[in-house]
């Protein structure tokens, strides 16, 4: 288990998502109660989903486990696929808030 390529990936791309914010665009979204609560929204349609594509017992999606951390939950989920959602819809709201202005 390596990580180098799903994990590191996956840790980066939350990386560049929080320097984006805070160094860059700097648009207040991290404040806003609106974008934690479309952040548990995403979670309550990724769980069910990526759990049936991910599930140990008869996977949809099969990982390389050597390029994962290991780390599953709930429902078998890589963690990986965590931060890559965090990243992929916060991205997106960041750039929507910001060219609103």
């Amino acid at each position: 288990m390596t990580g180098l390529g799903y994990t590191v990936p996956a840790v980066l791309s939350v990386l560049a998502v929080l320097a984006l914010e805070w160094k860059l665009l700097r648009t207040g979204l991290f404040r806003k109660a609106a974008y934690w609560l479309s952040m548990v929204i995403v979670l309550g349609f990724q769980i069910p989903v990526d759990g049936w594509l991910t599930k140990l017992s008869a996977p949809v999606v099969i990982y390389n486990e050597r390029q994962t951390s290991g780390l599953r939950f709930p429902f078998d989920i890589p963690v990986e696929d965590f931060l890559f959602g965090f990243a992929l819809v916060t991205a997106v709201l960041l750039v929507w808030e910001y060219q609103r202005g």
